[in-house]
């Protein structure tokens, strides 16, 4: 059953209503998520759950029953949404191209009404499993979890392939995944133009104090200084990865790779974890930001960024984060010295190197068979990456979840994703070594 845009452009965002009330106190979200759904598509659901989701970061998810069963809920809420036009939660852009997703039951995209309603799996989602296995390993299930993330990588590499295509600036700039990137970098104002910087970029660290175990100093003072990690000197600056992030990544701009369909946000809180006879499965939900012309570097930079480098703990569990690692700044003239023991767990870097090898090598020698590859195609993979973690939530200590521990390891690792060392190497180093095609 689907909702119809309304004849309103601009509807009042009762999801971001509903998403606030559920931050203060899940109970008081109940009553009007209830009629939310009632509108939406006409049910009458009882006994409403609102799941305290650490990984709902932008999004709120529960569960719900009617005389037709039970259900799960899921929705996705981005600043201004109320106003934007076009389709979002595409799911039968995925299934049509051979990409494993599961099927809403019910879907409204009317702008600020945006909300999935799957039938409830009895399954865990494939981010559960493999945060048990951060907390304490285990040879055959860290075994049977990558075998998964296999098949599923091996499944995208197909559908990549097959739906690689030249893109129009027009058609890279209308699809919705530019919400995760750019336009978290801007304001948008009347007549299309747009002020730099602005939206999260703005909201969440300009202007703004930060401390870190061993340091304090403000965002002028932080955003122009090099970090140095663990011995490793890194070339850019906070700055200059915002900067650079925001000229290159411009939608339009993104068409010199092609595009391709996916889905976009595929961390693994969208991800089911199934086991069957043949094995352990996984399966895709929430396409919020499903497009059939996703510029093709961006399409796995969500889930690469998410799926390791967010882990383990640091992100989403800032708490468990500071209880484990060490972390300690200091100040030196023009530079920020790091030192931590926070690293990629056995199973995120086994994830990592399973992206490699079945993913993002052979997408970009397919792209670069193509005459689709752009010679700086590592900058953009950087950039991405780089504004994964410092827009999808505030990093700063004490703004949101973090401490001074979990924020600069946070900013430890954007700064690690986005550039690269001047000397040395490191992980990511390595990665973009692994997967160039030469």
């Amino acid at each position: 059953m689907n909702a119809q845009p309304p004849p309103s452009p601009n509807p009042p965002s009762r999801t971001a209503r509903i998403r606030a009330l559920a931050a203060r106190d899940p109970a008081e979200a109940i009553a009007p998520l209830g009629e939310l759904l009632h509108d939406l598509f006409g049910i009458a659901p009882v006994n409403i759950r609102v799941n305290l989701d650490q990984y709902s970061l932008n999004s709120l998810n529960g569960f719900f029953e009617t005389d037709s069963g039970a259900f799960f809920f899921k929705f996705h809420q981005e600043e201004g949404e109320e106003g934007m036009t076009g389709e979002y939660y595409r799911a039968d852009i995925l299934s049509k191209a051979g990409v494993p997703v599961d099927q809403p039951v019910h879907v409204s995209t009317l702008p600020g009404e945006q909300i999935l309603v799957y039938r409830r799996r009895e399954v865990p989602r494939f981010s559960d499993v493999l945060r048990a296995l951060d907390l304490k390993d285990d040879a055959a299930m860290r075994a049977s979890s990558v075998e998964a993330e296999r098949d599923l990588s091996r499944r995208l590499t197909a559908t990549y392939r097959a739906s690689l295509h030249p893109i129009t600036p027009e058609e890279a700039g209308a699809e919705p995944i530019h919400r995760l990137f750019h336009e978290r970098l801007v304001d948008r104002l009347a007549g299309g133009t747009q002020t730099y910087p602005g939206g999260r970029l703005r909201d969440f660290y300009v202007g703004q104090h930060f401390a870190f175990p061993g340091a304090t100093l403000d965002w002028d003072d932080l955003a122009g200084r090099r970090w140095r990690v663990n011995g490793l000197t890194y070339a850019l600056t906070l700055a200059e990865l915002f900067d650079s992030a925001e000229a290159r990544l411009r939608p339009a701009r993104l068409a010199d790779a092609g595009g391709v369909v996916a889905h976009g946000d595929a961390h693994n809180a969208n991800v089911w974890f199934t086991q069957g006879r043949d094995g352990p499965r996984l399966s895709f939900f929430d396409p919020a930001f499903a497009g059939a012309h996703v510029p093709s570097l961006l399409a796995e930079v969500k889930a690469t960024f998410h799926n390791v480098f967010a882990h383990p703990f640091w992100l989403y569990d800032p708490e468990l984060a500071t209880q484990r690692f060490h972390t300690a700044a200091r100040l030196e003239p023009g530079i920020l010295d790091v030192e931590t023991d926070w690293a990629l767990s056995p199973v995120r870097t086994a994830l990592l190197e399973v992206k490699a090898r079945e993913v993002w090598r052979p997408l970009l020698a397919t792209l670069k068979e193509r005459a689709l590859l752009p010679e700086d195609w590592r900058m953009v993979i950087r950039r991405a990456l780089f504004l994964c973690p410092t827009l999808v939530m505030n990093l700063r200590a004490g703004a949101r979840s973090h401490t001074e521990i979990s924020s600069l390891i946070g900013l430890s690792v954007a700064v690690m994703v986005g550039s690269g060392p001047v000397e040395g190497a490191d992980v990511v180093t390595r990665f973009l070594d692994s997967i160039d095609p030469g």
